[in-house]
């Protein structure tokens, strides 16, 4: 008897209304070949590990049970996202608006999207998964909140990866930490201020 094989991880992104739209802007025969070699990633490699590691900047979408899609941001300083194992992300969920938007929405519907960021390098990557609010483990709220950073968590949302894949960097605007670019001109401003000093030594000295 011939087993039937497994849809592509792919499918949890392109389904039957996005492939007909791929056929018909002329781009379904690319996909078809990298589904044909099982889809997008499955697994967090050491690398994507790496890259979740150094994230300061990260958006989480998810919808309501009818489907009305929320985009929150997500950030904090690097490594406020955690790599549980090769399939499981988790983090603090810091107290914020009180709107609850994504708690609500996470309530009847797990599925989610994180998109991470890095605007430094232009780089960005896209995760699939479902995700559950866990809200009575003190011990692993506590593990996840980043040592030293001034915030509150009243949850941990964990994260079942589902599917991942790599954008290219076409239109990420190259953008700066704060803290980057405050280095650079301090450092600019003290040889700004011995070229002066210099300058003027050289002015006395005519």
């Amino acid at each position: 008897m011939n087993e039937t094989a497994p849809p592509p991880s792919s499918d949890v992104v392109f389904s039957p209304a996005v492939k007909a739209m791929q056929e018909v802007r002329g781009s379904r025969a690319m996909f078809a070949e990298r589904e044909a070699q099982g889809g997008f990633h499955t697994a967090i490699t050491p690398d994507l590990a790496g890259f979740i590691g150094a994230t300061a900047t990260s958006y989480l979408a998810t919808a309501s049970a009818d489907g009305q899609p929320s985009v929150q941001h997500r950030g904090g300083p690097p490594g406020f996202l955690h790599v549980l194992d090769e399939h499981t992300i988790a983090f603090a969920d810091f107290t914020g608006n009180r709107q609850y938007v994504s708690l609500g929405n996470l309530s009847e519907n797990s599925r989610v999207a994180l998109i991470l960021m890095d605007y430094e390098n232009r780089r960005r990557v896209k995760i699939w998964g479902t995700a559950r609010v866990v809200t009575d483990d003190p011990d692993l709220i506590q593990q996840l909140l980043p040592k030293g950073y001034r915030a509150r968590a009243q949850q941990a949302i964990v994260i079942s990866v589902t599917a991942w894949d790599i954008n290219c960097s076409q239109h990420i605007p190259e953008m700066f930490h704060a803290a980057q670019v405050a280095g650079t001109i301090v450092e600019l401003q003290s040889r700004i201020e011995k070229l002066e000093r210099e300058n003027q030594s050289l002015k006395n000295n005519l």
